[in-house]
């Protein structure tokens, strides 16, 4: 199980795959399966059955889970994708973006 860079409620590009380009607010974090779910993004049709008589079936669309290798977080200065470092900051270890410098809350 690795431990990500990428947290709950950060915005990320995805840079690879049918979405590239789309960015989105991280929902969930998947640790054991290395995957995110990211709010409008790989959105997938679930047919669902009618659960009681009288009722009628219906489609849902669902967010299905991104490899976290096909996203990076948006970059607070430049709103471009970045990679993350972590650095020392009075004694707190803070997240900050490789390209601009800046720190990502």
């Amino acid at each position: 199980m690795k431990k990500f860079k990428i947290k709950k409620g950060d915005t990320v590009i995805v840079i690879a795959g049918k979405e590239k380009g789309k960015e989105g607010k991280v929902l969930q974090v998947l640790p054991k399966e290395e995957k995110l779910i990211v709010d409008g993004i790989n959105l997938v049709k679930k047919h669902l059955k009618p659960r009681s008589s009288g009722k009628a079936g219906q489609i849902v669309e669902k967010a299905m889970p991104l490899h976290v290798s096909n996203v990076q977080i948006k970059d607070p200065k430049t709103g471009k994708p970045t990679r993350v470092r972590f650095e020392l900051k009075k004694d707190k270890k803070v997240r900050v973006a490789v390209k601009s410098g800046a720190e990502i809350k």
